[in-house]
């Protein structure tokens, strides 16, 4: 039985299709380069979209109802830049902005040299060190609300924790919540207490990092620990500390749960934050879109603060 042939011409043409190369410019390489990207792609679709569902959505719905006017039952009226007028005609935004300003800038003062320093003091600690970091990170763990709640009777003028304790030595009552003198530094001392923890335990991160042999080689030089300290630890800290600056510059500007559970706003207006005005706006009078024009204004001057501060702190950081 004879096996059948082909023409002498399609058999060279299945021949050359055989042997033609599939570099990396051919269709196949192409189909298998573009599949290599489209698998990562396709996992990453689902998380895409829930976190821009989640994150960036808010973002643009409170964009688009600054310019809107609504009581977010019925449709939604366009006013342009009216809300961001009513904020302009407010007396109370510039109580508001002042008292945040306070506010940052005292958290600044006692809030971030205060964990820097429990990191370095328990980082020389020989005992005892995994106690202080349990001590230290205690308050985080405690829930925002009822940490302010436990300072509002520490601050209670009649039967509070500090007042009671200065009674002892013949000193008090003071009005901690109750005076525009001292409110707004009593809160600050509870934010610290509640956000120092955190901060302390990358602090201790950073610190770990940091060769040991250059505190060796200190040492033997004679350095003492203050010098040790501004000559070894913080250059080397320096990245941490920049970011962490910016970070809690912008936590401190939103601030809302102590002024809103402490103290109102009061007395006279001495805690009003612009988080807690934008609460009122929303929550008291009915006023969403003055409430969503003030946070698009807060946001977009935390992202020109951050950018002015990155751009001023990238040559510290990579020093």
């Amino acid at each position: 039985m004879s096996t059948p042939t082909l023409p002498r011409e399609s058999a060279q043409v299945v021949a050359s299709a055989a042997v033609r190369p599939s570099g990396p410019g051919s269709r196949s390489a192409r189909w298998r380069g573009g599949a290599r990207h489209l698998v990562p792609a396709l996992f990453l679709l689902p998380t895409v979209l829930v976190f821009g569902l989640f994150s960036w959505w808010p973002i643009i719905r409170s964009l688009l109802l600054s310019f809107q006017q609504t009581n977010l039952v019925e449709p939604a009226t366009w006013v342009g830049f009216d809300n961001y007028q009513t904020l302009l005609d407010d007396p109370l935004l510039g109580k508001a902005v002042t008292n945040t300003l306070v506010f940052t800038g005292l958290a600044l003062l006692i809030g971030f040299p205060l964990p820097l320093f429990l990191a370095v003091l328990m980082s020389e600690l020989r005992r005892g060190a995994g106690l202080m970091r349990v001590l230290v990170y205690l308050p985080v763990a405690v829930p925002p609300v009822v940490a302010v709640l436990m300072w509002k009777w520490f601050y209670d003028p009649d039967s509070g924790l500090f007042n009671e304790v200065l009674g002892k030595v013949g000193l008090g009552p003071y009005p901690w919540l109750q005076s525009a003198d001292t409110a707004m530094a009593s809160l600050v001392v509870e934010a610290t207490w509640a956000g120092a923890g955190g901060a302390v335990l990358i602090y201790l991160a950073a610190l770990a990092s940091v060769p040991t042999e250059l505190y060796e080689a200190a040492e033997l030089d004679g350095a003492s620990v203050r010098r040790r300290l501004w000559h070894v630890t913080l250059p080397h800290m320096r990245p941490v500390l920049l970011i962490m600056m910016l970070l809690q510059v912008i936590n401190t500007f939103q601030v809302f749960t102590e002024p809103f559970v402490l103290t109102d706003g009061g007395p006279e207006d001495s805690t009003v934050t612009v988080l807690l005005l934008i609460y009122r706006y929303a929550f008291v009078s009915g006023d969403y879109g003055a409430a969503a024009a003030l946070s698009v204004s807060l946001a977009a001057v935390l992202a020109v603060l951050s950018a002015i501060y990155l751009r001023l702190t990238r040559a510290w950081g990579t020093k």
